[in-house]
């Protein structure tokens, strides 16, 4: 709304200017300017202002202009003289401003010859009526001449405008379609980060629903014993599983949400799809921390559809591991590899390091190297897990240091069929 106005407002201050801007082609006071191609553009412009009000506002506007400017600068000093002189020029916007509503222009902006054949004939129309008050005899206006000039001006004003307003309707097509075009690549980035999430949060949904199955089974095994101590830890045991559940539930109340929105149905997706999420989250999760690592990927062979909750489990621990190893700058690199029928993933970083001596003791459950900024050491059981769940699938983890002496490397060997899905 605040932007109509002001483009209104600027329409009657900019087409009195304009038609300072001019030529006289008759033996009289009509004068041809750049004051009706503006009014033109205008009124094609602002459809949402009626063209009568805009004819009666700029008519006035043009001729009180008009008779400042004589009485200012001109020969003429009275007001009244320079009102005789000038009112006709009202009554040539209010006449184009009429016809052009009669005629409805603004519902052809879809055909443009058209719409410059009806500019054309408002024009004279207006032309017509303003010579008619300006020259009351009938000679000037009865010359075939007279009117050849004012069709041929009316002609090349008005096609003029057209091109013009066309041209400017053109760019802001196309800069709405560039706009349409980002929001697009918005919306699919969004999607496909909506994709990701929704894959890491049912992998979340699948290790809680372990976590609580394990720790009730685990309850269950110390309930049948009668020491008052392990009817203690049955108890913890129990807690634990119904916090676990209760992440469980709420992680599931998430998952329907985004799912709705996301399908995933199954449980296998190509790896270098799984490499990519690891890679694209791990990415985040850097920026997250106020990191700036590089992460790349590289895949060799052609692998089958493996399965996502493992193989986002042992590749994603190792990624994040690396993550938080490097201080603050530096570089992580995923390879997968496939050597018949093993997978080889790779994760080496240009971190600190593994010191030699803690190399034997780096897959112990609740060994750590990493404390956080207030001192608390971290759990250390997320290479503990890695092993375990590798060695679960008849795999190997290898842990050393990278090549040029700097940062370390995590290497896993795997059964390819232990992750892949079966082939029915």
């Amino acid at each position: 709304m605040k932007e109509k106005w002001l483009t209104f407002i600027l329409m009657i201050v900019t087409v009195p200017i304009a038609g300072e801007l001019n030529f006289y082609p008759f033996q009289n006071d009509f004068r041809v300017s750049l004051g009706t191609p503006a009014f033109f553009l205008f009124l094609l412009w602002l459809r949402s202002v009626s063209p009568l009000v805009s004819g009666l506002l700029v008519g006035a506007a043009v001729t009180i202009f008009r008779m400042g400017l004589e009485t200012t600068l001109g020969p003429l000093r009275d007001w009244e003289a320079a009102f005789q002189h000038h009112y006709p020029v009202f009554f040539y916007y209010l006449t184009y401003a009429i016809v052009f509503a009669a005629v409805r222009l603004n519902r052809h902006h879809h055909r443009p010859l058209l719409l410059g054949v009806l500019g054309v004939t408002i024009e004279i129309a207006a032309t017509s009526v303003e010579l008619l008050l300006r020259s009351p005899a009938a000679a000037p206006l009865t010359a075939l001449a007279t009117w050849k000039q004012i069709a041929l001006i009316a002609f090349f004003r008005s096609f003029f405008v057209l091109g013009f307003f066309n041209l400017v309707k053109l760019r802001q097509s196309k800069a709405a379609e560039e706009q349409q075009r980002k929001e697009k690549e918005k919306m699919l980035v969004l999607i496909s980060e909506l994709y990701e999430e929704t894959i890491q949060l049912n992998k979340t949904l699948y290790n809680a629903e372990n976590i609580a199955q394990d720790s009730y089974r685990l309850y269950q095994s110390l309930k049948d014993s009668q020491h008052l101590l392990r009817e203690d830890l049955a108890q913890q045991a129990l807690r634990i599983a119904g916090q676990v559940h209760e992440i469980k539930k709420d992680n599931q109340r998430i998952y329907a949400g985004l799912s709705g929105l996301i399908s995933h149905d199954s449980e296998y997706l190509p790896l270098d799809e799984l490499a990519g999420i690891v890679l694209r989250s791990n990415r985040k999760y850097a920026r997250s921390l106020g990191k700036k690592i590089g992460l790349d990927l590289h895949m060799d062979g052609v692998f089958p559809p493996c399965h996502v909750y493992a193989t986002l489990s042992i590749l994603n621990n190792l990624v994040v591991n690396a993550v938080e190893a490097i201080k603050e700058t530096g570089s992580i690199r995923i390879v997968v590899k496939r050597d018949h029928n093993t997978v080889i993933f790779s994760v080496a970083d240009n971190g600190p390091g593994i010191a030699s001596k803690h190399l034997e003791k780096i897959f112990f459950p609740g060994f750590t190297t990493k404390y956080d900024k207030s001192g608390n050491a971290s759990t250390g059981i997320g290479l503990a897990y890695v092993k375990q769940e590798v060695e679960r699938m008849l795999g190997t983890v290898q842990a050393g240091t990278a090549g040029g002496g700097t940062g370390a490397v995590f290497t896993i060997t795997l059964p390819l069929d232990q992750i892949a899905k079966k082939v029915e």
